[in-house]
């Protein structure tokens, strides 16, 4: 089992080969914690939940990834609810 951090997934990402499907993917990424900014997530899981035929390219699977990512997952904007 191996972890990356959400800014650095493009690595991990790379070493697939394209095109491929989904569920290819996400079998391939199933020993993969991805850290966020909340917590963790298995990153096969959340590949599973893309509702794609197939990813042509390492930018097209990013892409769709951050689309099913938790609102929270980067941190930034949400930080300062609650405050005032």
């Amino acid at each position: 089992m191996s972890e990356v951090k959400l800014s650095r997934v493009s690595a991990v990402l790379e070493d697939l080969d394209y095109p491929i499907a989904p569920d290819q993917a996400a079998t391939e990424l199933e020993d993969v914690t991805l850290l966020l900014a909340d917590g963790e997530r298995n990153l096969g899981d959340l590949v599973e939940r893309i509702d794609s035929v197939r990813f042509e390219s390492r930018e097209d699977l990013e892409s769709e990834l951050h689309n099913v990512l938790p609102r929270e997952a980067v941190g930034e904007p949400y930080q300062s609810e609650g405050e005032g």
